[in-house]
């Protein structure tokens, strides 16, 4: 088994694409098996009640940043049990054997321990912060992950779906959560756009392996049964459907907020979209997609895109 649906096929964040100290403590094991890199995934809760207007509300944004907080906890408890049972595993990997737990630095019952905890307390609190409909998101959240580490993480397309739903419910319990209501077009934008990071994702494990020359089959058994043409199909589809989605979307949220008149703020945003895309399909084009997570923090020319496509958006969204 390998790591859950929001971690798979990556080399982590930099401390596990290092030796760790020699004498690494266990507190700091710990925070390494949390993956604080992993939770600016997370920031999807804040995509629909910001793409709504609402997120600058007070109780909007108490509620958005709660249910961050919540599949932070979530997503950690996940990576500690998948971590305890993936040691073996992780051990055969150019990059995973580094892991806390596969490195012996944090015990397997420690990580379980913890790990069940997490994921009991992220599904209580879901369910406190805003009731049974975050609680019914989370529940759905643990069963895709769940589900794909004991045995839909073998089947081809089965397991991309897994991963890329991962995040679509971090985007549908940041509109539960604040009580916004989702547009098909916007869940279309949130799938496809996931599955084109998804399948980058893949791509890139499949040629950081191929140049460690580590067995596909011991360490993923599905990286073997996707090639680089098939992958590369599936991200081209993801993002023609997503370029789409979002313009549609971008046109009907105008016609919206701006009813009466139109001064083409929601529009505009289309630009940069297409622009930071296509960056990335260059990227995943060329196997630099394993850690998205990574790109987003540290791509300069990405950030810059987005920090445009924030500008504009908001001008549309808060200055109508």
């Amino acid at each position: 088994m390998t790591t859950p649906a929001e971690a798979v096929d990556r080399p982590d964040e930099q401390a596990e694409a290092t030796e760790p100290p020699p004498s690494e403590s266990l507190g700091h094991g710990l925070v390494r098996l949390a993956r604080p890199k992993q939770w600016v995934k997370n920031l999807l809760v804040f995509v629909a009640p910001g793409a709504a207007g609402v997120l600058l509300h007070a109780t909007v944004l108490a509620h958005a940043a709660g249910a961050f907080g919540i599949f932070c906890l979530a997503a950690s408890g996940t990576y500690c049990l998948n971590d305890a049972r993936d040691a073996e595993a992780d051990r055969r990997h150019p990059t995973k054997h580094l892991r806390p737990v596969a490195a012996g630095v944090v015990p397997v019952s420690l990580a379980i321990a913890l790990g069940t905890a997490m994921l009991v307390g992220a599904v209580a609190l879901a369910v406190l912060l805003a009731g049974w409909h975050l609680g019914v998101v989370m529940g759905a959240y643990l069963a895709v992950q769940f589900g794909y580490s004991f045995g839909l993480k073998n089947e081809p397309i089965l397991d991309l779906s897994c991963v890329s739903a991962g995040f679509i419910l971090r985007a549908i319990a940041g509109g539960v959560a604040t009580s916004v209501s989702l547009s098909n077009w916007f869940l279309i934008v949130v799938s496809f756009g996931s599955l084109l990071v998804v399948t980058g994702k893949r791509s890139g494990e499949q040629q950081l392996l191929a140049s460690e020359a580590a067995d596909h089959g011991a360490i993923r058994q599905t990286l073997g049964l996707y090639s680089a043409s098939f992958l590369r199909t599936v991200r081209t589809l993801s993002a023609a459907v997503t370029v789409t989605a979002y313009c549609l979307w971008a046109f009907e949220r105008a016609g919206q907020v701006h009813r009466g008149h139109d001064p083409v703020w929601f529009q505009l945003t289309i630009i940069p979209f297409v622009i930071a895309l296509l960056h990335v399909l260059r990227l995943l084009d060329s196997g630099e997609g394993a850690a998205p997570e990574e790109l987003a923090l540290h791509d300069h020319r990405l950030q810059i895109y987005g920090i445009c496509w924030v500008a504009l958006f908001a001008v549309g969204a808060y200055a109508g």
